[in-house]
């Protein structure tokens, strides 16, 4: 029993947070397709983002501790990539594409449509915790735009009269 404790301690991170075992196993997986295990940082972060639906502060740091690299750089990692959510989501996310393709076939009527039935913008989260409103650059869905992607699901071409019967779906 002692020999858990040293291993548990190492994997809770600065503010209490403590990395679930079966995430830590998952992990160590993942570090085992790459030479470097910063090359396993995205994946780590989504199995921690998977289990609490974002990557909260202290995770950086035992993500970090079994990727055997700097917290800095899982942070950078977590930063820069706009699908790792660093606070807290709703239960469903909603990515409304404006790329050019998106842009030029109806973007921001969809994009109104959207704001106007959730009651929100974009970065902000409706009062029930359903869903959260976010840009995305590009879906690689330009056949179909404009495009959205409620959770893993792309929709596409979305005109704002699909809307009510699409977020329904999404309890």
């Amino acid at each position: 029993m002692m020999a858990d404790t040293p291993q548990k301690t190492a994997l809770i991170g600065s503010d209490g947070f403590e990395l679930d075992p079966a995430d830590e196993t998952a992990i160590i997986e993942e570090m085992d397709h790459y030479e470097r295990p910063q090359a396993a940082c995205i994946e780590a972060l989504k199995i921690v983002q998977r289990r609490h639906g974002w990557v909260p502060d202290g995770a950086i740091a035992a993500v970090a501790r079994v990727l055997g690299i700097g917290p800095g750089e899982v942070e950078g990692v977590a930063t820069f990539y706009s699908l790792i959510f660093r606070q807290p989501v709703g239960r469903h996310i909603v990515l409304v594409c404006d790329s050019s393709a998106c842009f030029l076939t109806g973007f921001e009527e969809l994009r109104h449509a959207l704001v106007e039935q959730l009651g929100i913008d974009y970065g902000q989260t409706t009062t029930d915790g359903r869903f959260t409103l976010l840009p995305v650059c590009c879906l690689g869905a330009c056949d179909g735009a404009p495009a959205l992607m409620i959770d893993d699901d792309t929709y596409g071409p979305v005109s704002p009269a699909d809307l009510p019967g699409m977020l329904e779906a999404y309890p």
